[in-house]
């Protein structure tokens, strides 16, 4: 009976669990926060997709994460793997857990792989120091992951070098990298870009099969929103280092609270389309420069005095959505949210 009480209690652990996160990086100007605050879980065997424009501080939370950013940056906040608070890890302690316990795939696959070093040598060196393999072993292991990701003769392209290979390839080998050890926790920073449909499609599926058979839990930043409506079960949404809506992932993609949000779906391209795709008018805000208000009030078509006067907060909507928006706290006899019919096509 206590087993299974324990067993459960573990369950219950999210895979990742990250709480008022903030990254600021120290510049000759001062500092320049490019995460803001930023909290939220992410389930075993369960998919977040993080989406937003370039510069919304989606990759820059990804490498807090793991732990990764220069000396310059200072990081503060919680974050849990499976129970561990990583931030409060040693260094050395901390750099064990990358591979092993948490990994990610890069979004440039040319600066992610050593240039000097075979993909063999690469491959070998990660699972001999994760998972203790003899070297006979490691090399058989590396051949089989080229081969899950869809890399045709694995066993000839694992001699090769990065340069020898084309992005494609290069941007496999590094999702095989990263799934070597079976990791807790996977952040994925547009891992699919580089790929042509089919074999992404493949990379999702195996994405997919891991999560079954271990429980992975996934974190993917992608400007794809197909891919975020395919893959994902939760969404958050960021602009200028914020978190400006999340909740589950067709709750979020069919029926947007926030207007950055609808603006993305409507700037999204679909099958099909006749019509030329909405954009979201101006560019993101430079973070030294940011509105007294709301970051996306310069931008916004429904902005208020309130907006321009007074930063909102995220303002829970129910028990598992969330927005960043004064008009999403304010009473209203209708409860729908008007999607464009356009949004909807974007996301089936």
């Amino acid at each position: 009976m206590q087993a299974q009480l324990d067993a459960d209690r573990r369950a219950a652990v999210p895979a990742l669990d990250v709480r008022g996160l903030s990254t600021t990086f120290r510049t000759r100007g001062g500092g320049l926060t490019a995460v803001n605050d930023v909290s939220f879980r992410l389930g075993k065997g369960r998919v977040l997709a993080v989406i937003g424009e370039s510069g919304s501080g989606k990759s820059a939370m990804l490498r807090s994460i793991l732990g990764i950013q220069p000396a310059s940056a200072q990081i503060t906040g919680e974050v849990y793997l499976d129970g561990t608070s990583l931030l409060d890890l040693p260094a050395k302690a901390r750099a064990a857990t990358r591979g092993r316990d948490v990994s990610m795939v890069f979004q440039d696959p040319l600066t992610a792989l050593d240039p000097v070093y075979t993909i063999e040598a690469q491959l070998v060196e990660t699972l001999r120091r994760h998972l203790g393999l003899s070297r006979a072993q490691a090399r058989r292991q590396a051949v089989e992951l080229l081969d899950r990701v869809q890399i045709p003769s694995p066993a000839e392209r694992v001699k090769a070098y990065p340069f020898e290979l084309s992005g494609g390839m290069r941007q496999r080998v590094v999702i095989a990298m990263a799934l070597a050890c079976n990791p807790k926790v996977l952040l994925a920073d547009e891992p699919t870009t580089a790929l042509d449909v089919t074999v992404q499609a493949r990379i999702l599926d195996l994405f997919r099969e891991i999560q079954a058979e271990s429980d992975m839990g996934v974190v993917i930043v992608t400007h794809d929103l197909a891919v975020a409506a395919e893959v994902a079960d939760d969404v958050v949404v960021m602009y200028a280092g914020r978190v400006v809506e999340q909740g589950p992932a067709e709750e979020v993609l069919l029926a947007p609270e926030h207007p950055y949000t609808r603006g993305l779906l409507e700037a999204n391209v679909r099958p099909g389309q006749r019509t030329r795709p909405r954009a979201i008018p101006g560019s993101p805000p430079s973070l030294a420069r940011l509105p007294e208000g709301c970051a996306f009030a310069p931008r916004c078509d429904a902005a208020t005095e309130e907006c321009w006067d007074r930063r909102p907060e995220l303002i829970p909507l129910d028990r598992v959505r969330a927005s960043r928006c004064h008009l999403s706290a304010r009473p209203t006899t209708d409860t729908t949210v008007a999607v464009p019919q356009e949004a909807t096509h974007a996301v089936s």
